[in-house]
């Protein structure tokens, strides 16, 4: 704990803290990050594979690939996450599992599940994108500024 929350503890809470402190078991580093690096970087290779399907077999570039092959990892995430498994991969593997495309795509699922007994318009609709408004929003923005940006330096040289 910051040293600056703890001078707002009385006494008796930094005791517990310390004691509560002292109780802890120790956080398996070593595994948690192997899990994360794993699995991570399979969800990766997946893609990757997916990738290389749509160029050998579909005869898309590498360029117009990348596309249709996210679309196919949101489809496998979100199916993973309503059919329960997303979860158990993710309480494994940890931090590995928030490879963006597929992270997000299991949040916005998740959200949608957890409200659908609201009904399809007001609970799914109205909180699947509560969450991905504000994601989709700062991308824009984000885009916006970086175009801007690169429109200048490209207008100065």
């Amino acid at each position: 704990m910051a040293d600056e929350k703890k001078k707002n503890l009385t006494l008796s809470q930094q005791k517990y803290q310390e004691l509560a402190k002292r109780h802890e078991p120790p956080r398996p580093l070593v595994r948690n990050f192997t899990r994360a690096f794993l699995v991570g970087g399979g969800i990766c290779l997946v893609g990757q594979a997916i990738q290389e399907i749509f160029i050998r077999y579909f005869h898309f570039t590498e360029k117009t690939a990348g596309n249709p092959t996210v679309a196919v990892l949101i489809f496998i995430s979100a199916l993973l996450t309503g059919l329960g498994l997303y979860d158990r991969i993710a309480q494994w593997a940890g931090a590995g599992t928030s490879v963006p495309v597929t992270g997000f795509a299991n949040s916005i699922t998740s959200a949608a599940l957890d409200h659908r007994s609201e009904g399809f318009v007001l609970g799914v609709g109205g909180n699947m994108f509560k969450l991905a408004g504000s994601v989709i929003v700062f991308g824009v923005a984000s885009a916006f500024i970086v175009g801007l940006i690169k429109t200048l330096i490209k207008m100065g040289g």
